[in-house]
């Protein structure tokens, strides 16, 4: 199979790459940079160069290949919810590439999206777009992009896709503890997170292009719900910083404007997509992780 990834130079995007190519599959990886490119060459896959904003572009991509895994995405967060729009636009020209093919394609959204402090199914829906959570517009596309008939998958990730080399929310947590000289939680700081290795969601983008299931919404979670206390804990062993609680306004001034995340109870479960595509994450739990994957290098 000849398989379409947008973001291929990207943490999660660069996993599925090898994942795809370790199983015997070819790759046309979208990349921007030079850097993207050398990386992407690197691996055997094919690149191809190019923004993914340029939707003429990407369709003419998505059409020489069999599937289209997307997983670019702009995380400039000072922007997000046009960054959110932008992907709505980009999902809906993929899917009518795709349209009248039996091609699968498969879109990333967010558990995040489910914030609501019981554990979330594949079968959960997110409230409609907003000011609040522009990230609906994704799977807003996607049910476009169904509607036309086009075999569209979503995988949902959670707040923690870990592994060597993460950019994303831990990352971030650390850097405000580092630069704040304490490891904060809210209040008691029993909101979870769900979270997953990069191999492991990897592996399941792989299983849905190889099996195409009945599962239209699949959750990428290893470990359903971890204590944000259980978080910022490792975190402040790892730098010898005190852990401490905080509300308030002292917690608006820790986080900042990440105290939305900072905040999230989104535990949420997989079950549906262990049974559906026998997908086994194997992976260190993100607690381990904090410790053993450089994340605490300074």
């Amino acid at each position: 199979m000849r398989v379409f990834v947008t973001g291929a130079s990207g943490f999660v995007g660069s996993a599925i790459v090898k994942e795809l190519l370790g199983a015997g599959h070819q790759v046309l990886g979208l990349v921007r940079s030079d850097k993207g490119a050398e990386q992407l060459a690197s691996t055997g896959a094919e690149v191809y160069r190019g923004d993914v904003n340029d939707l003429e572009l990407i369709q003419k991509g998505a059409a020489a290949c069999d599937a289209i895994i997307h997983t670019a995405f702009n995380h400039d967060f000072s922007q997000f919810k046009a960054n959110c729009e932008a992907d709505r636009k980009v999902i809906e020209a993929l899917g009518d590439a795709l349209a009248g093919t039996d091609k699968p394609m498969v879109i990333t959204s967010g558990v995040g999206l489910l914030n609501y402090g019981r554990l979330a199914t594949e079968d959960d829906v997110p409230p409609a777009a907003s000011d609040v959570i522009p990230r609906v517009a994704s799977e807003e596309a996607a049910a476009t992009v169904a509607a036309k008939g086009v075999k569209v998958y979503t995988v949902r990730l959670p707040p923690s896709v870990h592994g060597e080399g993460d950019h994303g929310f831990v990352p971030m947590v650390i850097n405000m503890a580092q630069e704040k000289g304490e490891s904060a939680y809210i209040a008691e700081g029993n909101n979870r997170w769900p979270a997953v290795h990069r191999s492991d969601a990897a592996a399941l983008y792989r299983l849905i292009v190889e099996k195409q299931p009945e599962l239209r919404v699949l959750h990428a979670v290893d470990e359903e719900g971890i204590a944000f206390r259980e978080i910022a804990g490792a975190i402040g062993r790892g730098l010898h910083l005190p852990v401490v609680s905080k509300t308030g306004d002292e917690a608006a001034a820790h986080f900042g404007w990440f105290l939305h995340f900072a905040s999230m109870n989104c535990p949420a479960s997989s079950e549906k997509t262990r049974t559906a595509l026998n997908w086994q994450p194997k992976a260190e739990g993100l607690v381990t992780d904090i410790a053993a994957a450089g994340y605490l290098r300074k």
